[in-house]
Formats: structure tokens, C-alpha cells, sequence
């Protein structure tokens, strides 16, 4: 079987497309206006903000309630016909972003054997930069019990020869959603492919050991056919399910469609793929201590011809070069001293897409941003191969808006 192939997909019948598809759970966390903007659109329309657990609220009291609410709204909506199974089959998606660049996708399943996010790992399908582990038990208590799931995750082929999804053709087929998204996010288009042989035929030529140590000049290092471009928790996540309960029942699991996740595969050079940095935005802590201890600990210089990032607090924007690093990539060196800094003075740290939001959240006292610059697409897949993961929220595929959001839904129990 292969690696990704199509499946039974979901698709909802509702008056309102726009209310159903909401972004993805792990955006806006700092932003709780966003979500209540989406609340309020929503009322009380059918919608998948009903079925996912937006991560601004997990630290609430009513996280257990929550919870529940989903598993119960899940099964009126499969059982009212609210959702729908197709045939198997995968659909060709064509998302219009802010911009109005359009990125083309395949949404089917992959194969959680062939899929490894630990360290160090050399399955098929790898997690691009490091998983924190401690993201995943949270997300296991709302996946363990869910009839349902809802795709974020991107997974990246590295097609430079625009071979598999730019040629698809889409005169003849069926079209199964075409809408505006909420919050001027753009708009979506989808068409269900029945004759899949030639697109996974393609797809599997990725996996070929002798063609993929050929293009990337490489010698044991396992192949890499698909790199999770976004939503990586997420399948670690299923990937976790499936092997918990693989241990409560043995092999028989590899025949639940637990062992199966939905994901949207996006060509790496796709034209509307734009790798974004992800900033940071340190919160409760003494600015000037922070930046104190940042100089300490790396050696410093204000350079704006030479920036590797750029510090805001206190009111002050200041451009700043490493002249020390001890990891390739400047976000590496600025995660660890964060993770050594709130280990040592306390804080808390989130993951910001866009400039202007740091810009915004760093003007509060006792507030620190940090704006970082992004990193080359085309130098992904062989970073990963040689030196393994990058680190965690390293690059964003775009801003959040131009996330994918949940739409497609699959049967898991």
C-alpha cells in the first residue's frame, strides 16, 4: 500500500460553508479577540470551531467540559448527515490566500507506520523541526475518545520538477466545496479525484531509494518522501493514538483507521509557498533582566547591516548580530537562551506570525519580542536529511490567516 493514499473523506452539507471551515487550532493564541470575532460568526451554524479545541483555551477550567461537548457534537453531526462520506478518493484543493496567490494541495491519508517525530528519525514522513513532547498528552485527551478527525497538517513533497499536483488535470472533475473564508482569509476550492493510480504512482517515485540518494547526494540516511510542513503536533498526536493503542490491543490496531491520518500534501515549490519566520513574544518578565542576561549569554553587536534579529522592549527596537552562535540557524540560539531564561527567572513564551503583532504585544509592560528572519525553502529537505529536525517553530508557511483550515473531516472510530 501506499505511503499516502486516498480515503473515505467527510464532507459537510450546511447553508454556510463560510461558518463551517475555521482556521487551524494553534493560530492566534495571543490574539483572543480573533476567536470571539469567530464565535460570533459562527452562532449557532453548523461549524468545525464545534469540533476542534482552539489552544487559547487550554488552560481553562473547562477544558474536561470542552472536551465532551466535541465527542457529542461529532456524533450528532455524523448521525444528522451533517457530514457525508464520499467514495475513496482524494480531493485536488485550490486555496486562494490574502494575497490572492492560489497554493494546490492533495488532501488523502498517510500511513502513521511510515511516520516518525523523534529525533533522529529516518522514516518517510518526518517531522521538519523538534516536537515538544509536552504538547502532545493535551492533544491526546481531546483525539483518544473523538469519532472524528479534522486536518491541519501539511506535509511537504520536494517536486522541483512540477510533475505531480501542478499537472493535475481539473476539467473533468467534480466540484465538491468553492467558497469564501472567514476573517478575509481568502477562499477554497476543491475537486474529488476517483482515478488516483498516475498521481500515487508519482508520489511513490519520492520514496525510491536509489532516485531520492541520487538527487540529494546522500548515502544512508533513509529517505525522506514527505517533510511536516505545518501541523506537526497534530500528527504526533494521531501517531500517538495509534501506538497507545497498538499497545492496549496488539497488531490487530494496524487494521483500525487509527493507523491512518488525513493530511493536505503542498508541493515545497509551490509559487504561493512563502516560508515565514516564526517570532517570539516573551511575557511576564523584567525587560531589562531579560536583555541583560541575553548579552551574557551570547556575545552581541547592534549591527543593522548585519541583523540575525531584532529585539523590542522597553519601548526600544534594536537590531542584533551573534557573533557566537552555537546552532546554524539564529532561532536556534535565541530558543535556548528563552528556554534557559524561564527556567531560571520564570516567564512564558508564544510563537507569533507576523510582525506587526510582536510589534503590538511588546509595547506592554513586561513584554519582550523578538522578530527573527526566515529561513530558504529550498534548502529544507536537505537540512533535514543531514542534520535531522529543525528547531521547534523554526519557519511558518505563510501568515495565520493563510493557514489551512479545517474543512474535510474522516471517521476514526
Amino acid at each position: 500500500m501506499s505511503v499516502f493514499n486516498k480515503a473515505e473523506i467527510m464532507l459537510p452539507k450546511v447553508n454556510s460553508m463560510e461558518r463551517w471551515s475555521v482556521v487551524a487550532c494553534d493560530q492566534y493564541t495571543s490574539e483572543p479577540e480573533y476567536w470571539k470575532s469567530v464565535e460570533e460568526f459562527v452562532g449557532n451554524e453548523p461549524s468545525t470551531l464545534n469540533l476542534i479545541f482552539p489552544e487559547i483555551y487550554l488552560e481553562d477550567e473547562d477544558v474536561e467540559k470542552r472536551i465532551e461537548n466535541i465527542n457529542k457534537t461529532m456524533q450528532e453531526y455524523a448521525l444528522n448527515s451533517i457530514l457525508n462520506k464520499t467514495e475513496p478518493c482524494l480531493i485536488y484543493v485550490e486555496r486562494t490566500l490574502k494575497n490572492g496567490t492560489i497554493r494546490k494541495g492533495i488532501v488523502g491519508v498517510v500511513d502513521l507506520e511510515e511516520y516518525d517525530f523523534n529525533k533522529g528519525s529516518s522514516s518517510l514522513i518526518r517531522a521538519t523541526e523538534g516536537t515538544v513532547l509536552e504538547r502532545i498528552p493535551p492533544r491526546v485527551k481531546v483525539r483518544k475518545d473523538a469519532m472524528l478527525e479534522l486536518p491541519h497538517v501539511m506535509l511537504l513533497i520536494d517536486d522541483d520538477e512540477k510533475e505531480i499536483i501542478e499537472k493535475i488535470d481539473k476539467s473533468a472533475l467534480e466540484i465538491v466545496y468553492n467558497f469564501s473564508l472567514m476573517e478575509n482569509s481568502g477562499g477554497i476550492k476543491g475537486y474529488k479525484i476517483t482515478n488516483t493510480d498516475d498521481i500515487l504512482e508519482k508520489l511513490e517515485k519520492l520514496g525510491n531509494k536509489e532516485y531520492f540518494e541520487k538527487k540529494y547526494s546522500v548515502k544512508d540516511k533513509g529517505v525522506l518522501q514527505y517533510a511536516v510542513g505545518d501541523g506537526n503536533h497534530s500528527l504526533a498526536t494521531a501517531k500517538t493514538c495509534y501506538e497507545n493503542k497498538k499497545e492496549e490491543i496488539g497488531d490487530s490496531a494496524k487494521e483500525l483507521p487509527l493507523r491512518y491520518a488525513l493530511v493536505e500534501i503542498v508541493n515545497l515549490h509551490d509559487d504561493s509557498l512563502v516560508f515565514e519566520p516564526i517570532h517570539r513574544v516573551v511575557f511576564d518578565v523584567d525587560e531589562q533582566n531579560f536583555e541583560n542576561e541575553l548579552k551574557k549569554f551570547y556575545n552581541l553587536s547592534e549591527d543593522e547591516t548585519d541583523t540575525s534579529f531584532i529585539l523590542l522592549a522597553n519601548g526600544r527596537k534594536m537590531p542584533l548580530n551573534i557573533k557566537n552562535p552555537d546552532f546554524n540557524l539564529t532561532v536556534g540560539c535565541i530558543q535556548r537562551f528563552i528556554d534557559y531564561y524561564i527556567d531560571k527567572f520564570g516567564g512564558k513564551v508564544d510563537y507569533i506570525h507576523g510582525d506587526g503583532v510582536v510589534e503590538k504585544l511588546s509595547q506592554k509592560e513586561r513584554n519582550i519580542g523578538i522578530i527573527l528572519k526566515g529561513m530558504k525553502k529550498s534548502d529544507l529537505f536537505k537540512t533535514v536529511i543531514v542534520d535531522g529536525a529543525l528547531p521547534r517553530k523554526t519557519f511558518s508557511m505563510g501568515d495565520a490567516c493563510d493557514k489551512r483550515f479545517y474543512l474535510e473531516c474522516r471517521q476514526i472510530k
